[in-house]
């Protein structure tokens, strides 16, 4: 799903439950047809209720590590930098 390289970079800034959720997320990202967050939470493995899942869906989703600055730019400075 996603190829070793992202998976190295992003494991850097990620923790291993957070890595896990991400890969799950971008399965399911590539399944659904429809992107809301109650009909992701209905659909993702994990053994609680809805409402907790669709919780646990916002909060990943607005952690610091995955913004723009800290996780992103650097990961464009070195597919760049392979590249080049």
């Amino acid at each position: 799903m996603l190829p070793s390289f992202y998976q190295e970079f992003i494991a850097k800034y990620l923790n291993k439950s957070q890595l896990i959720t991400l890969k799950i997320l971008l399965w399911l990202l590539q399944n659904q047809k429809q992107v809301r967050i109650e009909r992701l939470a209905s659909t993702l493995p994990l053994p609680t209720q809805q409402n907790s899942r669709r919780r646990h869906l916002k909060r990943f989703l607005t952690l610091n590590a995955l913004g723009v600055v800290l996780l992103w730019f650097p990961l464009i400075e070195e597919m760049i930098s392979r590249q080049i």
